[in-house]
């Protein structure tokens, strides 16, 4: 068999080291996979057998394999009733609705926060209620629920808040808005702490006492089980019969779900899975004119993927939230005029623009700090006056891709400081800040696994970065974190053909919980390389066996691995990455996103 009908190669242990360590630090290791189990899910469905073996090496079982790869909500939804609090909060909100009290939904000012506000606004206003969406602005009041922003919506008579992707651990702010009889409902994903806030319900999977087991649910996913649950209270009361209007349309907003599920990371397992694989065909029928006006500043002119979402709508979107005006990325989301959408896009996009050049400067200054940190340290911390709080946290995932650990980074105005941080598989992020503040090391904090935030006095900085070192360092012992790059198995240069990409794409969406396949190619050297764009180095790669192909390294000029392809000097490389269709004017072509180099050797 030539290599172009059997191009891939799987071990069976992920014991199989393929390289101890490659350019930028890390050990590739081979995926688990049972060949067997890869050769009974090809046969039973019909597949080519390399799509079998990579389900394989993702644990999928032949029993769930065609839901794996046409998954639907009809199989996966939960029961909204099963998350703790939602019954008693489609009650308060279903009587809201009747007794038309005033209605604001609090969202967090990412995207998460943006689809959720805008998720719920749209379905209150087709179910014939409008709702007041109020984003707090990052800079002068921070994440989450404040005390000021509770009074203040009470005193304009709102008389119902709902608070979306935050409110979890806003004791006090709560606690103020009850005392001046402003009830709150919070639906929220973020680690709780035992203790709740004082509100009518906390929805929350992540709650220590929710056995739902749908704690991967972003806040968009529990906003629209939170919809579901609402509705049908509403339809048992009679109410769209007496009002002479039609349920809202529920899987119409599933566009609004994919995309806030994809940029907030979460496992894209479950109904997570369906979720986007649903919502991203929803947002192929270009119903939402915040979406379509979107898409097009965005030139997005293909069907919508998970990577349209994550890094061309997604970065958008939170533009206004991070140096922008706040509210517009939900404005965007919830407009019915497509005039006003435009203009909304348009604005997002050069806030986009203005944003990736606050974070260069920022990113450079980081950068050199995080050099001359002792590289056995578990934890990086970065910091400096004026440093824009909408930038920090994109700068740390650059940070925590660089040196392969978690990383923080904090902004200074005064003696106050507001950081984000970004983790790595095997430390909790989120509960390291939480303890932090149990510890009175913060004024602020919170966060899920791998992101989090804080806000820090200067004079506790020290003290912070020994309390978070010696928890991270303490996660990376347990669990044996070392760095790694997953590998699906190794493919020759001749046998990256479109229909081999294609059956790929089939196991899509791609995220966390369903890896993108990432392959080796052994023995390939580099004809050409040259920075393009931004700090892209693009390759044209020859392999040993014939064949040619185009290749791009993201980010990846000035950095170890982008020196090694601008500089092989004819050296032979094994090139791990991921195998992408490469439709652009109409070709139909393959790419290879690079994501690792190391010296060519055998590849078992």
């Amino acid at each position: 068999m030539t290599a172009a009908e059997n191009p891939v190669s799987n071990a069976t242990s992920e014991t199989d080291v393929l390289v101890a360590k490659s350019v930028t630090g890390r050990r590739w290791v081979q995926r688990v996979g049972d060949d067997r189990t890869g050769l009974a899910l090809a046969q039973r469905l019909d597949l080519p057998e390399i799509v079998g073996r990579v389900m394989a090496a993702r644990g999928i079982e032949i029993e769930a394999a065609e839901q794996f790869l046409e998954p639907t909500l009809r199989d996966v939804l939960p029961d909204p009733a099963r998350l703790q609090g939602m019954d008693v909060a489609a009650e308060r909100l279903a009587d809201a609705i009747r007794d038309g009290d005033s209605i604001a939904i609090f969202g967090d000012y990412d995207v998460d926060g943006a689809t959720s506000s805008a998720l719920l606004a749209r379905f209150l206003s087709a179910a014939g209620v409008p709702a007041r969406v109020y984003i707090p602005d990052r800079i002068t009041e921070g994440y989450g629920p404040t005390t000021p922003a509770m009074l203040r919506l009470r005193a304009e008579g709102v008389g119902l808040v709902i608070t979306v992707d935050c409110g979890t651990t806003a004791f006090e702010p709560l606690e103020a808005a009850a005392d001046a009889g402003l009830d709150v409902i919070v639906v929220d994903h973020h680690v709780a702490e035992p203790a709740l806030p004082r509100a009518v319900s906390v929805i929350n999977p992540n709650r220590f006492d929710d056995t739902s087991g749908q704690g991967a649910l972003a806040a968009v996913g529990v906003s629209f089980l939170f919809a579901i649950a609402v509705n049908r209270v509403l339809r048992e009361r009679g109410w769209y019969a007496a009002s002479g209007k039609d349920e809202p349309d529920l899987l119409g907003l599933l566009d609004l779900v994919a995309l806030g599920t994809v940029c907030d990371v979460v496992p894209l397992v479950g109904v997570n899975r369906a979720f986007v694989s649903q919502g991203l065909k929803v947002m192929a029928r270009r119903q939402n004119p915040g979406l379509v006006a979107l898409a097009d500043v965005a030139r997005v002119d293909t069907r919508p993927t998970e990577y349209h979402a994550g890094f061309l709508l997604g970065p958008r979107v939170n533009a206004g939230g991070r140096v922008g005006e706040a509210p517009m990325g939900a404005r965007l989301l919830m407009t019915p005029d497509s005039a006003e959408a435009v203009e909304i896009a348009q604005r997002l996009d050069g806030w986009n623009t203005e944003r990736r050049e606050i974070e260069a400067q920022v990113q450079e200054t980081a950068m050199a700090q995080a050099e001359d940190i002792d590289s056995s340290a578990a934890l990086i911390i970065a910091s400096g006056d004026g440093w824009h709080p909408g930038v920090i946290g994109i700068v740390a995932g650059r940070l925590k891709e660089r040196f392969n650990r978690p990383a923080f980074v904090i902004g200074f105005e005064g003696d106050t400081g507001k950081g984000s941080g970004r983790s790595v598989e095997g430390v909790d992020l989120g509960s390291a800040v939480i303890a932090a503040r149990q510890a009175g090391l913060l004024i602020n904090g919170g966060g899920h696994k791998m992101a989090a935030g804080l806000t820090v006095e200067r004079g506790k900085l020290a003290e912070l970065q020994k309390f978070l070192d010696e928890r991270v360092a303490h996660d990376i012992t347990r669990n044996a974190v070392v760095p790694t790059l997953r590998i699906d198995g190794a493919v020759a240069l001749s046998g990256v053909q479109p229909d081999f990409v294609e059956f790929l794409q089939r196991l899509a969406p791609f995220g966390v919980g369903n890896a993108e396949p990432r392959f080796v190619l052994p023995a390939v050297r580099v004809a050409k390389a040259d920075v393009v764009g931004t700090g892209h180095v693009r390759c044209f790669l020859t392999g040993p066996d014939g064949g040619r192909l185009k290749a791009i390294a993201f980010r990846a000029a000035g950095e170890p691995l982008g020196n090694t392809l601008l500089n092989t000097d004819g050296l032979a490389l094994q090139l791990a990455g991921k195998l992408r269709p490469d439709n652009w004017q109409g070709r139909n072509d393959v790419q290879l996103i690079i994501d690792d180099a190391a010296v060519s050797a055998a590849v078992a």
